[in-house]
């Protein structure tokens, strides 16, 4: 019989790290701990304070009632949780965990085995112009050919000069630009904007007004000089019939999937399935989960064989992050079966 229990934990940020929703110095996270027959499976259920659907007074609750009904099984479990995806996404991996001989090798592949990596973006952090010049120096110090950069926080005329600076330096041959709004644009003036950065190359700009002005960004699609990528916009939809319609009627460039925001691999492989059949493109992004998570989402998005680069956090931003086999290398997401966890149940006290 299969015995739960739930853990929360703080990671704590090497440096305060700035968002369109402010700076960030910690971040929640809560850990499915499964046991059966002298096994263990973990999940991380990746809360987002203030961004994930399910940042809800009864979270807490709610993993309480998972635990006591685990023996309902996955998928009861699943379709009992459709506004907790973070819950969702944190038992998929738990029972997947359980079941798999290693516990954090959950789809094996080539890139479990250390064969193959994944390309990823460097994200470039918010701050003063100086601090992000810095951070995209040191990006491409570090092998990385597509840059990811979120804007919407300083001046636009700066954050253009900062743009134009990489332009001058490097084509769009050599680096991919891509931008992340996170909704700061107006809609009076997003197409403008659009515009201004459609000359500089860019790659795609995710979530360039905010989610839920439906009309306004289906126009945005319709009319934009560069490709679109829908974030924000995904997160809450629940019923498949909703997501068609998001898909069909804002006819968006790209969507962006975060497995904790959009319940878990099933909620992102429903997605994809339909941005196909749309000819969308997608990518995985990972939510500043702990390195449980982060492989978890590493490991599921190989096994989709996307080509493009993924937007895969590279595990390094917190102090009190797990040891784990996941290295960043020349702009790519490795799995080193050399080196070895220090997820000690004991130890953390989970």
């Amino acid at each position: 019989m299969i015995k739960a229990n739930y853990k929360k934990y703080i990671l704590n940020f090497k440096n305060p790290s700035g968002t369109s929703r402010g700076i960030l110095r910690t971040k929640e996270t809560w850990f499915i701990i499964l046991q059966e027959n002298n096994k263990t499976g973990i999940g991380e259920t990746g809360l987002f304070r203030g961004l994930s659907i399910d940042d809800v007074p009864n979270y807490e609750e709610k993993l309480i009632w998972v635990c006591n009904n685990i023996h309902l099984g996955l998928d009861k479990l699943l379709s009992e949780l459709i506004e907790f995806p973070s819950i969702q996404f944190g038992l998929e991996q738990a029972f997947l965990s359980l079941k798999s001989d290693d516990k954090f090798e959950i789809f094996p592949s080539e890139f479990t085995k250390g064969n193959k990596a994944i390309s990823i973006n460097g994200l470039i952090w918010m701050g003063e112009k100086s601090f992000m010049k810095n951070q995209i120096k040191e990006k491409l110090k570090t092998g990385f050919s597509c840059i990811k950069m979120k804007i919407g926080a300083i001046d636009f005329n700066a954050e253009i000069e900062l743009l134009k600076s990489i332009r001058k330096e490097f084509s769009a041959d050599e680096i991919e630009l891509r931008v992340d709004a996170n909704g700061a644009f107006n809609p009076a003036n997003a197409l403008e904007k659009l515009n201004r950065l459609s000359e500089l190359e860019i790659h795609s700009i995710e979530q360039p007004i905010q989610q839920g002005q439906f009309s306004e960004m289906a126009k945005l699609c319709q009319k934009t000089p560069l490709p679109i990528a829908l974030d924000e916009e995904l997160i809450g939809v629940f019923s498949s019939e909703e997501k068609k319609k998001i898909i069909k009627e804002i006819n968006p460039q790209y969507i962006i999937l975060k497995p904790s925001l959009v319940g878990g691999f099933a909620g992102s492989t429903e997605w994809i399935k339909l941005a196909e059949e749309n000819n969308s493109g997608w990518w995985i992004t990972s939510a500043l989960e702990s390195n449980i998570g982060l492989n978890a989402i590493a490991q599921f998005t190989y096994s989709l064989q996307n080509n493009l680069p993924q937007g895969l956090g590279t595990g390094g931003l917190f102090t009190n992050n797990f040891n784990s086999p996941l290295e960043v290398k020349n702009g790519t997401l490795q799995y080193n079966p050399t080196l070895h966890w220090d997820f000690n149940l004991v130890e953390y006290n989970i």
